[in-house]
């Protein structure tokens, strides 16, 4: 199964890619444990300064669980809980990795595939894309912990209006709910994803790391920050990156950042 979930590096960049396209790049419960196998060392690279999920081949990011083994492996409660570890540890694993990452959407992002895409920093799509969660087709509720990726993005009416209807829909509507960020021509996509992708690369990564961090903080623990907190806002300035970019600046020359 490990050849579902394929990982590339080039330079700084890494791409991982959901790869089953005969099946719309369909996750079976082996993959999600794989997603989280490869995810987490990444994390604790710091040499690494962006992530890039996408789907193989331009028809699917993902259409969700693979539903064909179903009967084997989520055909009751104590199953699908059990399931449901492997799919929230992955989802876990995605969003507190400290690197900025990158959903690249193209074609159907349904079901868990929407769950994968929300767990990344930056959503987007193709014009192509298609977006919905239709799991009450089959008679199941989103669980908690599926359910809490999406809704932290956009919301509770537009999350009820996709789960209740269990429609689809297209790319402009998912910017406007808020699922996406960005939506580019088929035919211009990946030459703009590149552009992203580098403009996050050539920044200061320990910045956005940092950035990551506080907005987790301030998004997810409503406890007052402490002092030691605040105080960590500023412990970049002692970065050898700090310096380069003020210096940098002030001499209208390009930064260039190692990380430290």
């Amino acid at each position: 199964m490990s050849d579902l979930i394929l990982s590339e590096r080039d330079g700084d960049v890494v791409t991982i890619t959901l790869n089953n396209p005969e099946k719309r790049n369909a996750l079976p419960l082996a993959a999600w444990s794989r997603l989280t196998y490869v995810i987490a060392p990444l994390a604790l690279d710091e040499t690494v300064r962006c992530i890039v999920i996408r789907g193989a081949g331009d028809r699917a990011f993902a259409a969700g669980a693979d539903i064909s083994e179903f009967p084997d492996v989520r055909a009751n409660a104590k199953q699908a809980a059990k399931y449901t570890e492997a799919t929230s540890m992955a989802l876990n694993t995605l969003s507190h990795c400290p690197h900025p990452t990158v959903a690249m959407i193209q074609g159907a992002c349904t079901g868990g595939g929407l769950e994968i895409a929300s767990c990344c920093d930056i959503r987007v799509a193709n014009t192509s894309a298609r977006f919905g969660v239709p799991i009450n087709r089959i008679g199941h509720p989103f669980a908690y912990p599926e359910l809490e990726a999406v809704l932290r993005i956009a919301g509770r009416a537009a999350i009820l209006d996709l789960l209740l209807t269990g429609r689809i829909i297209n790319a402009e509507e998912a910017l406007r709910m808020g699922l996406v960020s960005q939506v580019f021509d088929d035919d211009a996509f990946t030459a703009e994803v590149e552009k992203l992708v580098a403009a996050i690369a050539n920044a200061a990564p320990l910045s956005n790391r940092y950035t990551k961090k506080f907005v987790n903080r301030l998004t997810t623990n409503p406890a007052p920050l402490t002092a030691e907190e605040i105080a960590e806002s500023y412990t970049p300035c002692d970065s050898e990156d700090y310096a380069e970019g003020f210096r940098a600046f002030l001499a209208k020359e390009k930064p260039v950042f190692n990380g430290r």
